[in-house]
């Protein structure tokens, strides 16, 4: 006898217009992972059909649906209302009946709406959290419940912000190295464009090449178990050879062809993902000089 549980029945979740709705590709270990979008207060609507195996009857406590949004991060112990044990805390999370206690011998289907729904965080797989969305179906039974999840992914689209700001900042070692750099704003949405200078003062190290990175830089819990981690987005070169003094470099980056989110601060008190600039001056010697800045980006 299989000392693993065989599940009596299949479930399958569909969402109305799922084929035509627009999909977004899952990153981190999901990477690859196609998921319908929706959008804040969209309405969830879809079909759950359970089918029992070999045609036996199938008794049941209940069949239900809910759409949960939670937090999942890697250390996680517990749960929150609507989550299952390790999954996370849920700040969302709304349920159905479908059907109440019986027996099924046929396959059926039963239809599902939650309405209108409040998706106050946009979706998000990082280095060490996701912010998660998903419908999840329930077979209540009494020695194993059966369930089946179907993930969406969530955009938040904001508003412009009514003022930005530059940002200009110096990079300088006493009496060797004196630069000034300029982007022409702070505030960014994900399909725009950086552009910025950078002015040489003075220099009198030896200067190999210089770099300009977008990095995101994660953080979840609270102290004393806060945890930070940062990731390179994309790297490139800006300058090769030495400059001479009063030399200008322009910069002009296209964020659209990157894989960006906008910033997060401090989402329901588990984590933010905030994005920042960082220019890296690299001598003959090997040796690093960096300067960073934070940007925020969002959603237009």
């Amino acid at each position: 006898m299989s000392l693993f549980f065989k599940s009596p029945l299949d479930i399958e979740i569909r969402l109305d217009g799922e084929d035509s709705r627009e999909l977004v590709e899952v990153r981190g270990p999901d990477k690859g992972k196609k998921v319908p979008l929706y959008l804040d207060g969209e309405s969830v609507k879809g079909t759950v059909t359970i089918r029992p195996k070999d045609g036996k009857r199938l008794e049941h406590s209940g069949i239900k649906v809910q759409f949960i949004g939670c937090i999942e991060t890697k250390n996680d112990r517990g749960a929150g209302q609507g989550a299952q044990p390790g999954e996370g805390e849920a700040f969302l999370s709304m349920a159905q009946e479908l059907a109440a206690p019986g027996e099924l011998r046929h396959p059926e289907t039963f239809e599902f709406e939650f309405k209108n729904v409040e998706k106050q965080f946009e979706s998000y797989n990082g280095l060490n959290v996701r912010l998660r969305y998903f419908v999840r179906a329930t077979v209540v039974r009494r020695m194993n419940d059966v369930t089946r999840e179907k993930d969406v992914w969530v955009y938040s689209y904001r508003q412009s912000p009514d003022s930005t700001s530059t940002i200009k900042m110096d990079v300088g070692i006493e009496d060797c190295l004196h630069i000034e750099f300029e982007y022409s704003k702070s505030r960014y949405h994900l399909k725009d464009v950086i552009v910025g200078r950078i002015y040489f003062l003075l220099v009198r190290l030896k200067i190999k090449h210089m770099e300009l990175s977008i990095i995101r830089r994660e953080t979840v819990g609270a102290p004393p178990n806060q945890v930070n981690e940062s990731e390179t987005l994309v790297r490139f070169e800006i300058m090769d050879g030495a400059p001479v003094r009063g030399e200008t470099i322009p910069i002009r980056l296209f964020l659209g062809g990157f894989d960006l989110s906008p910033t997060m601060r401090d989402v329901n008190k588990k984590f933010s993902a905030r994005t920042f600039l960082s220019l890296v001056l690299i001598d003959e010697d090997a040796r690093r000089y960096f300067k960073q800045s934070e940007i925020i980006l969002y959603r237009q």
